[in-house]
């Protein structure tokens, strides 16, 4: 399998995009292409043999408006890489660039599975139980409930197909669980999802109706919907709360001899439970209802990060994400 790695994407790329790129080809066994203007990239690639390289001679930055830069920039290093995927000399690429940048460059360049309307982020969510795959991230800051049912149908295949999970359960994330609550959109997506899954035999999922936050960490549903700008909000709200509690853990549990010796003693139950909520450890999110497998990591991901979102790209091709969602959503 070869992945291509946009080596120019990311608060700390191309350094820790080719270091995770490098850990990947070895931990991974999968051939890792990185994309790059030469006098950045290819001197880093001189300490890793394992990996190729494809130049690209424009970068695509987080200020710059998405779609009007991947139109304009028909070289940057995310163009490249989806051409590369749209020509079938990768199976999926990486970027931890401008999202709406990644988005824009793999709806122009791999175009949209037939009968998706709209593409839609998803990613992993931690919880008491097993993880949560909730959608959408970002992707869509204004949705339509019809979107939020696709989102749905496109969230289930991911769940039971990369994550493992046959018939898993679909809510959709609300101020309330009783039905009636929510907004309008939630309201209007909440009454097709019944309709659609009520009786149904061949249904690929259990709608449970909505969730709450405190529903989701506690594993009621295998897949959590919401509209992009909800998702979004709640995803770095997460991330956030995470960051602060073992911030707030360092600074103050060493506090005095009795707080270091504590501190020695709890270090690796809290080592445990953080490299469960890790942001790092889910890798990245890929772009669901896209002709093509698309994964995309966080502005601020170092090596770890990048190396687990190739395993998340892997994953997706190897689980034939993309014919998936075809026969589940597409026309």
């Amino acid at each position: 399998m070869r992945i291509a790695v946009d080596g120019m994407g990311g608060d700390f790329a191309p350094a820790q995009a080719v270091l995770g790129a490098s850990q990947a080809a070895h931990e991974l066994g999968v051939e890792i292409v990185v994309v790059g203007q030469p006098d950045r990239v290819q001197p880093l690639l001189d300490h890793h043999p394992e990996l190729k390289f494809v130049p690209a001679s424009q970068v695509i930055e987080m200020a710059d408006h998405p779609a009007q830069a991947v139109r304009s920039k028909t070289d940057s290093s995310m163009s490249v890489c989806a051409r590369l995927c749209k020509q079938g000399q990768a199976g999926a690429w990486v970027s931890a660039g401008n999202s709406g940048a990644i988005m824009a460059a793999a709806l122009f360049i791999q175009g949209r599975i037939r009968g998706v309307e709209r593409p839609a982020l998803g990613t992993i969510l931690p919880g008491a139980g097993e993880p949560a795959y909730f959608l959408d991230v970002g992707a869509n800051v204004d949705s339509r409930p019809e979107f939020l049912v696709q989102f749905a149908q496109m969230g289930a295949v991911y769940a039971e197909g990369v994550l493992g999970r046959p018939a898993p359960r679909v809510g959709l994330l609300s101020n309330g669980e009783e039905e009636g609550k929510g907004d309008e959109l939630v309201k209007d997506a909440y009454g097709r999802l019944k309709r659609q899954t009520a009786g149904a035999t061949n249904s690929r999922f259990r709608f449970v109706g909505n969730v709450e936050p405190k529903d989701v960490l506690a594993g009621k549903a295998d897949v959590v919907v919401a509209d992009g700008f909800v998702g979004n909000v709640a995803i770095k709200m997460a991330e956030a709360t995470a960051d602060f509690i073992f911030r707030a853990m360092r600074e103050e549990v060493p506090r005095g001899a009795t707080g270091k010796l504590g501190g020695l003693l709890i270090r690796p139950g809290v080592r445990r439970i953080r490299d469960r909520i890790d942001w790092r450890e889910f890798g990245g999110a890929p772009l669901l209802g896209i002709d093509g497998v698309a994964v995309v990591a966080h502005g601020r991901s170092d090596a770890r990060a990048f190396r687990n979102a190739i395993r998340v790209a892997k994953e997706a091709v190897e689980a034939n994400l993309v014919g998936k969602i075809r026969e589940a959503v597409g026309r």
